[in-house]
């Protein structure tokens, strides 16, 4: 997941462009192919002998026009624009006809971001549903159709929002990292965010070269936490057939520290009793597993109100 290109003001969502085109360079080297997004959409239910990349670029930024897409272009490499139509237009943002420029090329595809890209899960159920529908009714005017990919604005959703979302589109992506595989929930689909601070080239490599850390089911299906339920109950359930169960690993960030969870192992179930209550924003926790040495991840973020 990108944001902005060359904005050196932004060094939380930016990333340099010399560094942008060695990562794709980097991930050719790899030998790995770039998703098409509509063989992604339509084959999404059926099992993959190899892994590819699907890159994703939030927001529209107007930088992402002048400075990736002339490359992106040339390259012909797949990716997914998610829009916030409120901001197109505005001075930093895309406008209307740029979108379009960008849409027309079938290895681009434009996704749906809200919008007003405000905090979402802070308002009102009925606030989030007009905020939506307000978007919806704008790219209907100006593409011609309401795109079916969702990108939650800061990856942050309830379960009343992934359900909304759920009955109106295709496919959702927060911003928690991880590998996308079948068992995901195709309304909370994981990715990594790359920036300046977490896009240096040795990092970049590890994450490109992650498997999936395939789970059968996890709770709580609710991201977002209050008073009631802070620390959250939580646990995973693994596939008996899964190996290399026992070298798992989970990190977590309650009580604002980053340290090794305190989880348990039984029957194929990974249980976390959090130390103390997530205090950031955003709670995290990240699981690693070394499987006979392939790399395995999955990552969980949790919204603090």
């Amino acid at each position: 997941m990108y944001h902005r290109f060359d904005e050196n003001k932004y060094p939380s969502t930016n990333i340099q462009m010399d560094v942008f085109v060695k990562q794709i360079e980097m991930i050719k080297n790899s030998n790995y192919d770039f998703y098409d997004i509509q063989k992604f959409i339509d084959n999404f239910n059926e099992p993959k002998n190899e892994k590819k990349i699907l890159i994703t670029i939030d927001d529209a930024f107007s930088s992402f026009y002048e400075i990736a897409w002339p490359f992106l272009k040339e390259n012909k490499i797949p990716f997914i624009l998610f829009v916030s139509t409120e901001p197109v237009g505005n001075n930093g943002y895309m406008t209307w006809d740029q979108i379009r420029e960008v849409e027309k090329e079938s290895f681009a595809y434009i996704g749906h971001h809200s919008h007003t890209h405000d905090y979402l899960i802070e308002k009102s159920d009925e606030e989030f549903i007009n905020d939506i529908e307000i978007a919806s009714k704008f790219f209907l005017r100006e593409l011609g159709y309401i795109p079916n990919l969702f990108s939650y604005p800061f990856g942050e959703y309830s379960k009343f929002m992934k359900d909304y979302v759920a009955e109106n589109f295709s496919f959702a992506f927060g911003q928690h990292s991880g590998v996308i595989d079948l068992n995901k929930d195709k309304f909370e689909l994981p990715r990594f965010p790359i920036n300046e601070n977490y896009g240096e080239l040795n990092r970049f490599k590890s994450i490109i070269n992650f498997f999936p850390l395939e789970y059968k089911n996890l709770i709580p299906e609710e991201k977002k936490l209050t008073k009631a339920n802070n620390p959250p109950e939580f646990q995973v359930e693994f596939f008996e057939d899964q190996k290399n169960l026992d070298n798992i690993n989970c990190y977590s960030n309650e009580g604002n520290a980053w340290e090794k969870s305190n989880f348990n192992f039984l029957n194929n179930k990974l249980t976390i009793k959090f130390r103390d209550a997530f205090t950031p924003r955003r709670g995290r926790v990240n699981c690693s597993l070394n499987d006979d040495g392939k790399w395995r991840w999955f990552g969980i973020q949790f919204v603090v109100q």
